[in-house]
């Protein structure tokens, strides 16, 4: 089974927020997840972005892949540390 780390989309229409899933990448966008490791919410400024990044380790030392959305989010959570 492929895992992937990726966004899920919540919220209503034209407010998006996202929520941090680790995904069979088989399974549609909005679907069935393993586990939920942080939330993104675009609309606030700054963006808020938090990610469980010990789950997120975890999971890609199990081979999970993510995203590139979700490699640049890594990437600013990592700088804002």
């Amino acid at each position: 089974m492929a895992v992937s780390i990726r966004l899920r989309r919540m919220g209503s229409n034209r407010k998006p927020a996202y929520r941090v899933v680790v995904a069979d990448s088989r399974s549609p966008r909005d679907g069935r997840f393993i586990e939920i490791i942080g939330h993104y919410n675009p609309l606030t400024n700054p963006p808020t972005v938090k990610i469980d990044r010990g789950k997120a380790d975890e999971w890609m030392r199990k081979g999970a892949q993510p995203s590139n959305t979700v490699k640049r989010l890594l990437a600013i959570r990592s700088e804002a540390s």
